[in-house]
């Protein structure tokens, strides 16, 4: 299986403003807004500290989660990376 790292986008690239239970996310380089919920939020927050594969970050938000089962959560994890970088608001590093 290829593991693969990803990335935040620069500060000044993504707004990010809760609202209730939403996320909303405005990617300045598209132009697009986005509306997620967790985990997608806490994802953001842990590539801060940076550049990570699904395992890294897996390790990051279990200090914070109880994320259940580790391949399960990373498998999770490595689905939403793959989705957050269609959108742009991640990139793989």
């Amino acid at each position: 299986m290829t593991t693969h790292h990803y990335r935040a986008q620069p500060p000044e690239a993504l707004l990010v403003r809760p609202l209730d239970d939403l996320t909303l996310l405005y990617h300045r380089p598209s132009g697009q807004t986005h509306m997620v919920v967790s985990p997608v939020p806490e994802i953001l927050a842990a590539l801060q500290q940076g550049a990570a594969d699904a395992a890294t970050l897996h390790a990051r938000l279990s200090r914070e989660f109880d994320l259940g089962d580790p391949a399960q959560a990373q498998a999770e994890i490595a689905a939403h990376l793959a989705e957050m970088a269609a959108l742009g608001v991640v990139s793989r590093a």
